[in-house]
């Protein structure tokens, strides 16, 4: 198999079931001048769209001048796989992007055991949402509209709220849980 121009993967399995991926999306030449209200809503949609097809919820994403960052959580052992939805949410918003595009292949790093414990995990999720106040493009997470959680079923969820963490562990403890 020829992997020239690839960054490494791990085997499928690992981005399948109740895999906790930090995705990030790059733009290609680090273009900017996508990041719009409408793109903002196109990736709500289609996030929300990827999220119920594929059985995941994103606790963090972060849409920034020249590339994304995201957070999904798999759900369902059976039926999450994020490689495919990382395909499909990439797919669904190349038009949106116009004339800007997805450099071909997203960055990911699948969270250690140690990594997915509660603390550990805001941590790295309170990383992602910082992330335009490092930049400098918001003085705050509050003022930065291109941010925002997508846990299906729970459109008023969001993560600047005090209750988000404590509240996000038990919808997902809620989801992942056999019928």
């Amino acid at each position: 198999m020829d992997l020239k121009g690839h960054l490494p993967r791990l085997a499928p399995e690992y981005y399948r079931g109740h895999a906790f991926v930090h995705w990030t999306l790059t733009i290609n030449q680090r273009a900017t001048g996508w990041l719009t209200p409408a793109f903002n809503h196109a990736w709500q949609l289609t996030l929300l769209h990827a999220c119920a097809r594929y059985n995941l919820a994103c606790p963090a994403y972060v849409l920034m001048p020249d590339h994304a960052h995201l957070i999904w959580l798999g759900l369902t052992e059976r039926d999450s796989d994020q490689r495919v939805a990382i395909e499909f949410l990439q797919k669904h918003l190349r038009l949106s992007l116009a004339p800007a595009d997805w450099q071909r292949q997203p960055f990911d790093h699948v969270l250690l055991e140690h990594e997915r414990e509660h603390g550990a995990f805001s941590m790295i999720a309170n990383y992602i949402l910082n992330n335009p106040v490092r930049a400098r493009v918001a003085a705050s997470v509050r003022e930065w509209s291109n941010l925002g959680c997508c846990v299906p079923g729970y459109p008023s969820l969001d993560p600047r709220t005090a209750d988000y963490w404590p509240l996000t562990w038990r919808i997902y403890s809620k989801l992942i849980a056999p019928p």
